[in-house]
């Protein structure tokens, strides 16, 4: 079929189809604060056209990855075809409109490496991480694994694990000069992690839960769930491996996703998981309005090691969030600064409390005689003219 109405394409699933637009949008957000983040959209003139951006892929082998290196692997072999079909106005799933004589030259398709970050935590661990490769490959991808060592002295294995992931991807990002390493995280990633920071009494930051952009990693499927991905995978036929991890009950998170979700849904009716992410949808907004105004205030309020007695009258969310980062700065990374740190410096700061606190990095704040702060290490001596009491 030609003309007007566009090319017939092969049926498409809708899962599948509303992942590939979820990435597709992702990718062609213009960031408006990072030059390193180019867009796929948005082409140059055609002498002027800039290389295709490459991303890096995390894949597990899990059905949220290897749905978002399925999509990844159809919007590489094609250049984007324009907001037309990015956004699908006028346009049925499973047609592609014509572009017209005076449309734009298309941006060029970007480029993408998954890579399988092997944790050595279960037997046979490099044997299945060569198989997830082998089907990336089979996908039309770039791939690769990678053994990285994790050391569960330090916060726990998940942790340990997600750092030296994290870690090991961004090596590889870096090297490669990729715009941006994609993850799979899905709505019912964020429900889950929601959940748990509500049960931990977090603040808004945290409640906030995890962004579609954070620094150079990017989630593009956190408006899509588990059902999705999974139902993706199905009708492509797309082989997936479940980590035994990720269904091992001594992680909080696995309770939540296997136990306690499920009961909020079954007991308060559907929809927890959206409510949930909805909610750090709109905390994420108040959080960075929040940080924002303390980032502008810290200048006038800190001075070095010191904190002026106006901090005081700063409204509590701007002047704690000013505390900590505060803090952060000069306690560096002996040690996390956690809330209860940042609560105890406040109220030294507003009077409720009196002496020194203790903060990390082997170091105390103490309030001055003008009822100010100032950091001092452990060991030793005060600033001279710092009025500590």
């Amino acid at each position: 079929m030609t003309g007007s109405a566009g090319s017939r394409l092969p049926r498409l699933d809708r899962a599948t189809a509303e992942i590939r637009n979820a990435v597709r949008a992702l990718l062609a957000e213009a960031p408006a604060d990072s030059p390193d983040h180019p867009a796929v959209a948005a082409p140059a003139p055609p002498h002027e056209q800039e290389p295709a951006p490459e991303f890096v892929l995390a894949v597990s082998g899990g059905a949220d990855s290897m749905a978002l290196a399925a999509a990844c692997a159809h919007l590489g072999t094609r250049p984007d075809p324009g907001p037309s079909l990015r956004s699908g106005a006028g346009t049925a799933v499973g047609t592609r409109p014509d572009p017209g004589p005076n449309s734009a030259p298309a941006a060029p398709a970007p480029r993408f490496h998954a890579v399988v970050v092997d944790h050595g935590l279960q037997d046979g661990s490099a044997a299945t991480a060569a198989a997830v490769v082998e089907r990336l490959t089979a996908l039309g991808l770039s791939a690769e694994s990678m053994r990285v060592a994790v050391d569960p002295a330090h916060g726990g294995i998940e942790a340990a694990a997600r750092t030296a992931r994290y870690s090991a991807l961004e090596r590889i990002r870096a090297t490669r000069g990729a715009a941006a390493i994609l993850t799979g995280h899905t709505r019912d990633d964020q429900a889950e992690t929601v959940l748990l920071g509500l049960l931990r009494g977090s603040g808004a930051r945290s409640l906030a839960g995890m962004r579609s952009r954070s620094g150079y990693l990017w989630r593009p499927l956190l408006d899509i769930t588990r059902a999705q991905t999974r139902a993706s995978c199905a009708a492509s036929g797309i082989p997936v491996w479940e980590d035994p991890m990720n269904a091992d009950p001594r992680f909080a998170r696995v309770r939540a996703r296997t136990r306690v979700l499920p009961v909020l849904e079954a007991e308060l009716g559907p929809g927890a998981a959206r409510a949930l992410a909805r909610t750090a949808a709109l905390l994420a907004a108040d959080s960075d309005a929040l940080e924002a105004q303390a980032a502008a205030a810290r200048p006038a309020h800190t001075s070095g090691p010191e904190v002026h007695a106006s901090a005081s009258g700063l409204p509590q969310a701007v002047r704690t969030r000013v505390l900590r980062d505060w803090l952060r700065e000069h306690a560096g990374t002996a040690q996390e600064v956690g809330a209860h740190h940042v609560e105890a410096v406040d109220d030294l700061l507003t009077g409720r409390r009196r002496g020194a606190v203790s903060v990390p990095g082997a170091a105390e704040v103490r309030r001055t005689a003008g009822g100010g702060l100032i950091f001092t290490l452990l060991g030793l001596p005060a600033p001279t003219g710092s009025g500590i009491r």
